[in-house]
């Protein structure tokens, strides 16, 4: 049988183009991160069953990649069901491992810690322009800080990077809170054993619109009188600090005291503080589709992508599952693939701080010649220049262009005989 060539459905071979633009990126990412004292670590890619399945992901449990067990211990004679065979599986993101990390290394790390974590995570998901089975997240998360300088600065560090990395791109930062979203549906009307199917069609807001979403809420069985109040109220939020405090002075006896002011007082702080520029907008339909958010969320959608391409928010309940112990942690991740993807369709190159030169040689050259060429390169290199030494095609002039997709700027050519150079 003859092996296959293309890779796996969802995954992809990457390119040398690309590939310069993803290290960019990244290196723009890390760098930024760094400065606002975020601390690099890494988790294993494989994590154990029991936590990947601990309905702390949503519905993205329903798309883990899961691996049987190994040797003696994969018994299928005995096996009754499917975790008779498994014991892990490809970690689904990053914030679940690190809850894991943390509820394991916590007590030699800083207090708040600032964790950085880039790394690829795995989906059993459907394929589509800018979402792969395989794909890059780049998150920062702080530990152990209960107040709002966290969600302010995993914002002003986020909407940093995307500054410098999408500078001709506008983009915005939609915000709410959990506890604002439930009571605001309580306020409305709705029973809170409901809150789940209830936020599940309002989260369809930016697909089906008001209308769409007032029609399924009704069709659901949901009383006209309580959904005609519920998207009054969003229909009539402000989108700023002051509509925030607005609608809290609405929710006064359900929402509980001081949540209205803590997220006014955020998108204040950023909004006098940030240097990147975007539109900070309170968004009272923001849902956030993990299950362990519990505070605080964020999502950032920028201009040339229809879905989002950043997200995150508060998730103080995780590391307690593992340690008995709630640790208040808030996190921000950025859309790694999705920005790369925005970068390659408008035809971005990466700035290239020196010219990088190719050195092409005549085939057949001896070895003192090809010597000599080699020795000249190794100069170039050791004063900072990067440069390729390869032996020239029959088609040089298809060479090149080759080479200057990929950023070579200055050619030097090199001949058997020095009097033809």
């Amino acid at each position: 049988m003859a092996l296959k060539k293309k890779p796996v459905t969802g995954m992809k071979d990457i390119l040398p183009a690309e590939m310069q633009i993803r290290d960019y990126v990244l290196t723009q990412i890390k760098d930024t991160y760094r400065k606002f004292g975020f601390s690099a670590i890494e988790t294993p890619c494989v994590e154990h069953i029991e936590n990947l399945t601990s309905k702390q992901g949503g519905d993205n449990e329903k798309l883990i990649f899961k691996i049987l067990k190994r040797g003696e211990k994969l018994r299928l004679e005995d096996a009754e069901n499917e975790n008779d065979l498994v014991d892990g599986g490809l970690r689904y993101d990053l914030t679940l491992p690190l809850s894991r990390y943390y509820a394991n290394n916590g007590a030699v790390l800083p207090s708040p810690f600032k964790a950085l974590q880039v790394g690829s995570v795995w989906r059993a998901d459907r394929p589509q322009k800018g979402r792969f089975r395989q794909f890059v997240q780049c998150d920062i998360d702080i530990l152990g800080d209960s107040t709002n300088l966290a969600e302010i600065e995993l914002i002003l560090a986020t909407t940093t990077a995307l500054g410098k990395i999408c500078p001709d791109k506008s983009f915005a930062v939609r915000i709410n809170d959990r506890e604002i979203l439930k009571a605001m549906a309580v306020w409305a009307g709705f029973p809170e054993e409901a809150m789940d199917q209830v936020f599940i069609t309002l989260d369809k807001m930016d697909k089906i619109g008001e209308d769409g979403v007032s029609k399924e809420l009704t069709e659901l069985g949901f009383e006209e009188a309580a959904v005609k109040k519920y998207m009054d109220l969003i229909t009539k939020a402000g989108q700023d600090a002051q509509g925030v405090r607005q609608l809290g002075e609405t929710l006064e006896g359900v929402l509980s005291q001081g949540k209205a002011e803590n997220l006014a007082y955020i998108m204040d702080t950023v909004k006098d503080v940030a240097t990147a520029e975007f539109q900070l907008i309170f968004d009272p339909t923001l849902v956030r589709g993990m299950s362990y958010y519990t505070g605080t969320i964020f999502e950032v959608s920028m201009e040339g992508f229809g879905g989002s391409v950043a997200g995150g928010g508060r998730y103080d309940k995780m590391i307690g599952k593992f340690t008995g112990m709630e640790t208040p942690a808030c996190g921000f991740s950025i859309g790694f693939e999705r920005i790369v993807t925005i970068l390659m369709d408008s035809g971005f190159t990466v700035p290239a701080s020196e010219g990088k030169k190719a050195f092409l040689f005549e085939k057949g050259m001896d070895s003192l010649r090809l010597g000599a060429v080699i020795k000249e390169a190794t100069e170039e290199r050791a004063k900072g220049g990067q440069v390729l030494v390869a032996q020239m095609n029959k088609n040089k002039k298809f060479q090149k262009e080759q080479l200057q997709k990929e950023g070579y700027t200055e050619f030097k050519e090199f001949y058997r005989e020095a009097l033809k150079r």
